[in-house]
C-alpha cells in the first residue's frame, strides 16, 4: 500500500474552458490577519505552495489553482486566493466562478434552489456571488465584483515593434492595460493565440517601464497584472483576449478584465447603470458584464460590475506532498510555456 503521508485534495473545475482548480483540503495555514495579508505573504515570504501546484510536473501552462482559505471577515462564507505561475493574484472572475461552483456542488456551502448567495473574502475585497441552482448543479454564477475604475484612458506606450500604441489602464479586481487589437495588426482568433500571447507579454514588460499604478486602498496591488486585447464583434459584443505570464491567453472571457473594460466604457460615458455588455473569449465563451451601481475609490469615480458565467466540475485529484520529490519546487520549459518562460524566475 502506497504511503501518501501528506497530500492535497483538489476539485478540477473550468469556466468557459479556463481551468481553475480548487484546493479543498491539505493546504498549510497561510499567515496573515486579512486575505490581502495572506496573498502578500505568498508573494513576498513563502511561495512554495504556489510553485508546487502551478508548475510542472503537477501542472501545465493553461491553468490556475485557487486556494480555499477560511474567511478573515465575519460576513463571508469562504475565502480564496488565486495562484498562478507568476504570483498570487487578488481576484479573477473565471476563478471566482470556479470556486463558487466547487463550494456549492461539493456541499461545502449549503446549496439552496433556485438561488444561493455565496459571500467570498478575497484580497481585493468582498465578492457577493449569486448562483442559479437546480438538481444539485450550479447553472450560472453572477459575481458582484469590487468597484472598478479607469486609471488612464488612451495612455500612449512606445513600442519597438508596433510604434506608438494606446492603452486604457483600468482596475477590475487587478490592474489591466486594455489594448485595441487592431493596433498590433491581428484579430482575436484561435489561430492567432501564440502571437497574441507573446505580444501581450512584450507589452506588459514595456508597460512596467512606462506606466506606474498603485491602488489607493489595497497595499501591494501595484502592478499592471495583465494586458487584455479588445476587439468589437458585429453583434456589439466585446471580444476579449487576456494574456498571462509567461505567454498564454485566457480561455475565458475574463471577469476582472471585463470589469476593467466596463470601467473604461463608464469613464467615457458610453454606459450607464443598468447597461450590459457581452464579453466573448478567443474560443467563443461568453460572460455578461452589467453595471449595477456607482462608487468612488480614492477620489476616482468607479462602476460596480456584475459578471455572469458558468463553471463545470470535471474531476478531482490528489497531489502527494513529499520532501523526497526532486521537483517539489516545480519547473517550466519553453517548449510549451513559451520563449518568455524565464520571466517566471
Amino acid at each position: 500500500m502506497m504511503n501518501w503521508g501528506h497530500s492535497l485534495d483538489l476539485l478540477l473545475v473550468h469556466c468557459q474552458g479556463e481551468i481553475g482548480k480548487v484546493i479543498i483540503g491539505g493546504a498549510p495555514e497561510i499567515p496573515g490577519a486579512t486575505m490581502l495579508d495572506k496573498m502578500n505573504h505568498i508573494n513576498a515570504v513563502d511561495d512554495s505552495l504556489r510553485r508546487f501546484v502551478t508548475f510542472e510536473p503537477r501542472a501545465s501552462v493553461a491553468m490556475s489553482v485557487n486556494l480555499l482559505v477560511a474567511p478573515t471577515r465575519q460576513d463571508a462564507d469562504a475565502g480564496f486566493i488565486v495562484l498562478q505561475a507568476d504570483r498570487a493574484h487578488p481576484m479573477s472572475g473565471s476563478n471566482c466562478i470556479c470556486v463558487v461552483t466547487a463550494l456549492l456542488e461539493s456541499g461545502r456551502v449549503a446549496m439552496q434552489e433556485p438561488e444561493t448567495i455565496v459571500r467570498l473574502d478575497t484580497p481585493a475585497g468582498l465578492i457577493v456571488a449569486r448562483a442559479t441552482c437546480r438538481d444539485g448543479l450550479c447553472l450560472s454564477v453572477s459575481l458582484d465584483n469590487v468597484p472598478s475604475f479607469a486609471e488612464a484612458l488612451d495612455r500612449e506606450i512606445e513600442t519597438p515593434r508596433w510604434g506608438r500604441i494606446e492603452a486604457d489602464i483600468a482596475f477590475g479586481g487587478v490592474y489591466y492595460a486594455i489594448v485595441d487589437v487592431d493596433q498590433i495588426g491581428v484579430d482575436i482568433a484561435p489561430a492567432r493565440a501564440r502571437y497574441l500571447a507573446e505580444a501581450g507579454i512584450e507589452l506588459k514588460t514595456l508597460l512596467a517601464e512606462q506606466v506606474q499604478v498603485k491602488h489607493p486602498e489595497l497595499p501591494g496591488v501595484d502592478e499592471i497584472a495583465y494586458v487584455m486585447f479588445r476587439g468589437e464583434e458585429p453583434d456589439g459584443a466585446v471580444r476579449t483576449c487576456t494574456t498571462l505570464k509567461p505567454g498564454r491567453v485566457d480561455r475565458s472571457p475574463c471577469g476582472t478584465g471585463s470589469s476593467a473594460n466596463l470601467a473604461t466604457l463608464f469613464a467615457r460615458g458610453k454606459i450607464a447603470v443598468g447597461d450590459r455588455r457581452t464579453s466573448r473569449s478567443i474560443i467563443g465563451g461568453e460572460f455578461v458584464a452589467e453595471a449595477i451601481g456607482v462608487a468612488e475609490v480614492g477620489g476616482r469615480p468607479a462602476v460596480l460590475p456584475r459578471i455572469t458565467g458558468r463553471g463545470w466540475i470535471y474531476g478531482r485529484e490528489q497531489l502527494r506532498l513529499s520532501d523526497e520529490d526532486p521537483f517539489k519546487n516545480g519547473f517550466a520549459l519553453s517548449d510549451s510555456w513559451g520563449p518568455q518562460v524565464d520571466m517566471l524566475g
